[in-house]
């Protein structure tokens, strides 16, 4: 049996066509389970039936011309329930529907399984008998394994057909939407410039070279060419983006460097190897590596180390280069797309990025964000050979790209840019005036930061302080632990631009969705072990380096809070403090006049939630990282687009775990703020100040639309709509119910923008 079910999926993954893939399907599963008769049902949503689209053993004249509506006859009922139906004799059941036109009536024995894919029953796959049986175990398990396998197969068959504006049964279609997450908030409407990599590092065989130092220089001058681009689009893209990001540009020529992967290179090149193969060998093996890899940052770096050693390969297999046409709208897509493809595209015709895969980590949503570019990524089932030239919309906000948009969709969305572009202009008046609600309740707004570019853009947006600074971002961005003279004068820029206004500076947070190219951390469940807190706990001398660079760079500006990551117990913030007083105790020997900061602890952990107080008793304030502690409560990842929908802030169980944090908090008297995405969401925001935190800390981009619906909601009805909802059972229900009060208050224009699911 498994060898038939590989050999039948092999081939539907070769078919040219959605019908040639259902066709294969039909013959081979009829020939496999030895029955008279397969067929495939595929849900059509444009005339909202299921359309009989491929058979062997009905009536040919009835293959794209019998469907039936929702719910009806036995396919209907799969459909409905998505689960199988397996029956002796169909033509008892209250549900069997008799079509004549299909010749079916012989046939008893009926076997009905969906076609699920992402949670939308895509069709159904049926065989019958004319025997009066029950197909046995054996056989539905098949059935119902292919059906699994073969989901993504027709899902991707079906998407290609819908880029050409056709349905399964061949109807016109429009507003085709595909889903992905958002790496760039934002919306664009423009025509599709599809960009692949310029060469392929698969296809390269193992060859042996005759002149082994001909061959070495020759990869050499090839990885210089290749060095001098990167240096190149560096500069092109000066003045787009801030210096730290440029670094990235800096990072990918060292890469190259003789002591990284061009040393490897030539090693198996002295090894006898050709220089093409020497070095598809070892880019795929650091890509394997990378790939394999449960860290969302360190998986990225393989994109990297493709797209780097494909431009090498360009170079040594002495290709021309293809001179690419970029229109005035480009929406820039790719399988994978890096920063090096985005840099070769001019600013003025960039309006939208969308990547098949990757997450919100990558470098090349890093990039987006940064210059406001709207993107969407892991797009799975884009079909990207379909869509080159194609006008497409990009909704960045909800991590969606709608093909073949109707003139009624493409209104609504110029629309939603126009409000947007005015809404913008609109807040700008709001920058010099204070966040207050309706009845003059003060509630105050800071920034998440974790580059100069952040800090520039927020002081520009009016924010009174930095809740969380992402100290690992220069640990990230360098190749080595960087030193404490070096940390010293990344964190004095920052305590500098704020000054007197407080920065909020989380001590290293690696592991889980952040490691380090030079420090990895190698665990089956990344999420679950040794991050955060942990790692620098046991490892003293990061952690100590670290806070004596911090307490440097405060000297005479007084500034600095230190913040601590991933706290589970007292333990860990008695320990942490203590190797803070000895750091600072250092540098007081040093004659050096520091002031030692207030120092606070992240809750982002259940067990951090329920110790809450205990834990206030030993900081001077409480920080919710409102993202962690979601993804760790609901027990989803946020970057995974199979389960993303599941990720909501708006969850009972979140909102009573943040009511907690700070009904305790507050029992003891100290501060609390929350920095997260959820803070970002205006919505959210009414319901966090009824809460009573006193910082809202949001990316610098949010931060006028939620001073905007503040002012306008009173504490009152803020406190009202937080009675209402903590009384309701259901995401959806709370998530309406904020609208609703949004609607009511004359800011709902901020809803389309803003969304925390």
């Amino acid at each position: 049996m498994l060898e038939q079910l590989r050999g039948i999926v092999q081939r539907v993954n070769a078919a040219k066509d959605l019908q040639s893939a259902l066709n294969i399907i039909v013959r081979r599963v009829r020939e496999a389970l030895n029955t008279q008769v397969c067929s495939v049902y595929l849900f059509d949503t444009d005339i909202n039936s299921h359309v009989l689209m491929a058979s062997e053993g009905l009536k040919a004249e009835s293959v794209g011309h019998v469907s039936l509506d929702i719910g009806e006859g036995l396919v209907g009922l799969v459909a409905k329930h998505a689960e199988p139906i397996n029956l002796q004799d169909a033509s008892i059941h209250p549900s069997y529907h008799y079509i004549e036109e299909t010749g079916e009536e012989v046939f008893h024995a009926f076997l009905g399984v969906p076609i699920i894919h992402h949670r939308s029953v895509l069709g159904v796959l049926v065989v019958q008998h004319e025997e009066r049986r029950r197909f046995d175990e054996g056989e539905e398990a098949f059935l119902i394994t292919l059906s699994a396998q073969l989901a993504g197969v027709i899902a991707h068959a079906e998407a290609t057909g819908a880029i050409q504006g056709l349905s399964p049964s061949g109807h016109r279609v429009s507003d085709t939407m595909f889903s992905g997450v958002s790496g760039s908030s934002g919306v664009s409407i423009g025509h599709v410039v599809v960009v692949f990599p310029p060469a392929d590092l698969s296809q390269i065989p193992e060859r042996q070279t005759k002149n082994i130092d001909k061959e070495i220089s020759f990869f050499n001058s090839c990885l210089n060419a290749v060095q001098d681009d990167m240096r190149e689009l560096n500069e092109q893209i000066a003045g787009e983006i801030a210096e730290e990001e440029r670094q990235l540009f800096d990072v990918y020529v060292r890469m190259l460097d003789d002591d990284a992967l061009g040393n490897e290179v030539v090693e198996r090149i002295r090894m006898g190897s050709w220089a093409q193969g020497a070095l598809a060998y070892v880019a795929n093996e650091h890509i394997r590596k990378f790939e394999m890899m449960s860290d969302d940052y360190l998986r990225e770096r393989a994109v990297d180390i493709r797209d780097l050693c494909s431009r090498v390969l360009f170079y040594l297999q002495q290709k021309e280069p293809v001179a690419m046409e970029y229109l005035d709208d480009t929406i820039l897509v790719s399988d994978e797309l890096t920063p090096a493809m985005l840099a070769e595209v001019p600013k003025e015709k960039l309006t939208g990025l969308v990547s098949v895969k990757g997450s919100g980590n990558s470098h090349v949503a890093i990039l987006a964000r940064t210059m406001g570019i709207p993107t969407v990524m892991g797009a799975v089932d884009l079909p990207l050979n379909q869509l080159d030239g194609k006008q497409v919309i990009l909704d960045g906000y909800k991590g969606e790209v709608i093909s073949n948009p109707s003139d009624l969709v493409l209104t609504r969305y110029k629309n939603t840019m126009k409000e947007q572009d005015e809404l913008t202009a609109g807040l700008e008046d709001l920058k010099d005036v204070p966040c207050v609600t309706a009845d003059e309740h003060r509630v105050h707004l800071w920034v998440n930061t974790g580059l100069m570019s952040d800090v520039m853009h927020s002081l520009d947006q009016g924010a009174e302080g930095i809740g969380l600074f992402r100290t690992e971002v220069p640990f990230l961005l360098s190749e080595r632990f960087p030193s404490e003279q070096e940390q010293t004068e990344i964190y004095r820029e920052q305590l500098q631009a704020f000054a007197p206004k407080l920065v909020t500076m989380r001590t290293l947070d690696i592991g889980g969705d952040k490691d380090l190219s030079y420090f990895p951390i190698d665990e089956e469940n990344p999420f679950l072990g040794w991050r955060g807190i942990r790692v620098t706990l046991d490892h003293p001398e990061i952690f100590m380096a670290q806070v004596r660079a911090m307490l440097r760079a405060s000297i005479g500006l007084e500034n600095l809070q230190i913040m601590l990551p991933m706290v589970s117990n007292v333990n860990e913030v008695n320990s942490a403090t203590q190797l803070i007083k000895r750091a600072h105790r250092e540098l007081l020997q040093e004659r050096l006049d520091v002031k030692f900061p207030p120092i606070g602890v992240m809750i982002e952990l259940p067990a951090a939630v329920y110790q809450t107080r205990a834990l206030a008793k030993l900081v001077d304030f409480i920080s919710v990282g409102s993202n962690d502690l979601t993804q760790y409560l609901l027990a989803v990842d946020r970057n995974n687009p199979r389960v993303a929908n599941l990720y909501s802030a708006f969850h009972p169980a979140v909102l009573n775990a943040l009511y907690q944090v700070v009904s305790e908090a507050q029992e003891e008297e100290r501060p609390v703020s929350i920095c997260g995405e959820m803070a970002g969401d205006p919505g959210a925001a009414v319901l966090l100040v009824a809460m009573g935190f006193d910082i809202l800390s949001m990316n610098a981009a949010a931060l006028l639309k939620v001073k905007s619906v503040i002012r306008s909601v009173s504490l009152d009805a803020a406190q009202d709509l937080l009675d209402q909802v903590m009384q309701m059972e259901d995401a959806q229900m709370i998530r309406s119910a904020v609208d609703l009060t949004l609607y009511n208050a004359g800011v709902d224009r901020l809803l389309r923008s803003s969304r925390t699911n």
